[in-house]
């Protein structure tokens, strides 16, 4: 029982990081794609421009994840690289959509929130997960 109150602080800290970096992710997501991205998904109900946020959104949660796992227990530590680990995984997100975009034909922030399907989304989110895997990698020990 001793453990059971510092376990859900815990708990509750990591959340909100998780929380905020989350938040970071649907901003960063908004901030490369034009127009309201809030408008995109729940009004316009774009599929393309959902999916790609659900990738984003998958990936800075399973680098969350993975950071508070190897933490070793060190709430503060485990914060601190739960955050930088977060925000190094939102930024890298962002180069490759951009260099992505720099690469393909066309505008890729265009083609995410275009009503119909883009196959090019695919391959963003594709990355998203793929750039998400690598960042979890790097941190077991």
């Amino acid at each position: 029982m001793t453990d059971l109150l510092p376990g859900l602080l815990a708990a509750v800290i990591y959340s909100v990081v998780g929380i905020v970096l989350l938040f970071a992710g649907f901003l960063m997501v908004d901030l490369i794609t034009p127009g309201r991205l809030r408008d995109q998904i729940w009004v316009d109900r774009s599929r393309n421009a959902a999916s790609y946020v659900a990738t984003a959104l998958l990936g800075i949660g399973a680098i969350v994840v993975t950071a508070i796992a190897v933490s070793d227990s060190d709430l503060l530590d485990g914060l601190v690289s739960t955050a930088v680990f977060g925000l190094a995984g939102t930024a890298l997100m962002a180069g490759a959509f951009w260099v992505l975009d720099m690469l393909t034909p066309g505008r890729l922030g265009e083609m995410i929130v275009d009503p119909k399907p883009h196959p090019a989304v695919w391959v963003s989110c594709a990355s998203n997960i793929a750039i998400a895997a690598i960042v979890c990698a790097s941190m077991i020990p």
